[in-house]
């Protein structure tokens, strides 16, 4: 699934004074922490609306780009504002900086203004983060590249899993299925310049996914941050960007939850059918396949990252479409397993026993989900072109949503079944974007009934009438969508 564009707002120059004080951490190309005083106020109020300001305060190395994000805790909309790019999504604000005032000395400090509606009450956000990093004090628990305080939920650390047969099972060979959600904003945030990732990534962000009884969360990344590749922000890409990435898979594993890395967003100039972004090589949208280019060092450089933590799972590609670049049912198919020149495809591409051969040779024997064509809807030959793996740990990855070609039990029993009947199936994606759950409903009956395992699109603040949004704020309120996924999962439990 592709997560909705931000929101833009008006720009202007102007500055304001500030009070109310709250401490962010600021992450050095060194990934080590640097404390930040974040100061919020309302400088003035009226019927439906107020005027509202923030000043940041560098405690630490100097910074050269600054990323502000914070939650309105009511039904405030920022109207435009002033000394930043302005940008809403749900309740979460981002303020990223203009060109002339990114750099912030130490000791040094940066105003930016706004104004915005509200309605009902207008209470003042309480935890700030820059570049994606929330904290509460100097280095402290709130600090991403920290371990987390917390003690683990009920439950312990997650399990260890393999694949045997068409299960996934724990250390102890006892049958496991992976259930939760995506946390969607590692693909997104940093190649557009706004941050690590979309809304808090603290300890009280994941207690709240685990209180839905999740097991599993869905983590998609970005190649090109990972890799950290020169167009992009030094301060979202590279070491900064892996640190930020280390720190919340071992917050989600504190909690006891698997977490799923995923290639979401990758690099090559496409401009064939169904292309989304036709006018630049980066990674900033869905492509057909991955490249050759980049795709191989990225999965190297996960893969040795977290071979020696078998709780971590890798998806290798998020939904791949080489089918929509060819009309033979074959090439696309060989296409997806072997890559090369592809027919259609603008850029060299790295099939997925090439990226299965990249996670190998780097040492790691984690479970490695290989999704189908089609957006990953389509696994009728999945079994075919199955990769070869020496390891034997391979699942298939399926998406569905009520918009999906495959979208009925009788195609899911005549395309899904046979597959399921042979290797784990973990539907990695899934979702209606009517606001509702009826779908999903049916789509988790039916993988209950298989013994398979599914994950919710998407754990963020968005609206759900204009794409399945879980959640309304990231305490854990669930959208009229999420309340299926969510009362399901406790009803499992």
């Amino acid at each position: 699934m592709r997560p909705p564009p931000r929101l833009s707002a008006l720009l202007a120059a102007a500055a304001l004074a500030m009070a109310g004080t709250a401490l962010v951490p600021q992450v050095t190309a060194s990934g080590t922490a640097a404390t930040c005083t974040v100061e919020y106020s309302t400088t003035s109020q009226w019927d439906s609306g107020f005027q509202g300001g923030v000043t940041l305060t560098n405690n630490g190395p100097p910074i050269e780009n600054w990323s502000l994000t914070f939650d309105f805790p009511g039904s405030q909309k920022v109207t435009q504002g002033w000394s930043g790019k302005w940008s809403q999504s749900g309740r979460t604000v981002t303020a990223v900086n203009e060109s002339w005032n990114g750099k912030i000395a130490t000791g040094g400090s940066v105003g930016a203004g706004f104004t915005a509606s509200w309605s009902g009450s207008n209470p003042a956000p309480t935890t700030f983060r820059l570049n994606g990093v929330t904290c509460n004090g100097d280095a402290g628990p709130g600090d991403p590249t920290d371990p987390p305080t917390d003690p683990p939920e009920p439950g312990g650390a997650p399990p260890k899993l393999r694949v045997s047969g068409n299960k996934l099972v724990d250390e102890n060979g006892a049958t496991r299925r992976m259930l939760g959600v995506n946390r969607s904003g590692g693909e997104f945030m940093c190649v557009q310049g706004h941050g690590i990732f979309d809304g808090p990534v603290d300890d009280a962000s994941v207690r709240a996914i685990a209180d839905w009884k999740v097991n599993t969360v869905r983590v998609p990344l970005n190649e090109e941050c990972w890799l950290g590749l020169p167009h992009v922000n030094a301060a979202y890409s590279g070491a900064n960007y892996i640190n930020a990435v280390k720190a919340y898979v071992t917050r989600l594993e504190a909690h006891g939850i698997t977490p799923v890395l995923e290639l979401h967003w990758t690099h090559g100039k496409y401009t064939g059918n169904d292309n989304h972004c036709p006018d630049t090589e980066y990674a900033t949208c869905q492509k057909p396949m991955p490249d050759a280019r980049y795709t191989p060092a990225f999965w190297t450089s996960v893969a040795t990252a977290f071979k020696s933590d078998p709780a971590v799972v890798f998806d290798l590609f998020n939904e791949p479409f080489p089918d929509r670049a060819t009309t033979s049912p074959d090439a696309a198919w060989t296409c997806w397993r072997d890559g090369g020149n592809c027919p259609g495809i603008d850029y060299p591409v790295a099939g997925m026993q090439t990226l299965l051969n990249a996670v190998r040779a780097a040492g790691a024997q984690n479970v490695v989900l290989i999704p189908g064509i089609a957006y990953s809807n389509d696994l009728r030959q999945w079994l075919a072109y199955r990769p070869s793996d020496p390891a034997g740990n391979v699942a298939a990855a399926w998406h569905s949503y009520n918009f999906n070609a495959c979208a009925n039990e009788s195609c899911w029993n005549e395309q899904l079944a046979p597959v399921a009947a042979k290797v784990p199936l973990v539907a990695g994606e899934i979702g209606e974007n009517t606001c509702a759950h009826g779908y999903v409903d049916r789509v988790m009956a039916w993988l209950d009934s298989h013994g398979s395992s599914y994950l919710g699109w998407t754990w963020n603040t968005w609206d759900c009438s204009s794409g399945p949004s879980l959640i309304s704020d990231y305490n854990g309120t669930p959208t009229s969508f999420g309340v299926g996924l969510r009362d399901h999962l406790k009803g499992l439990s």
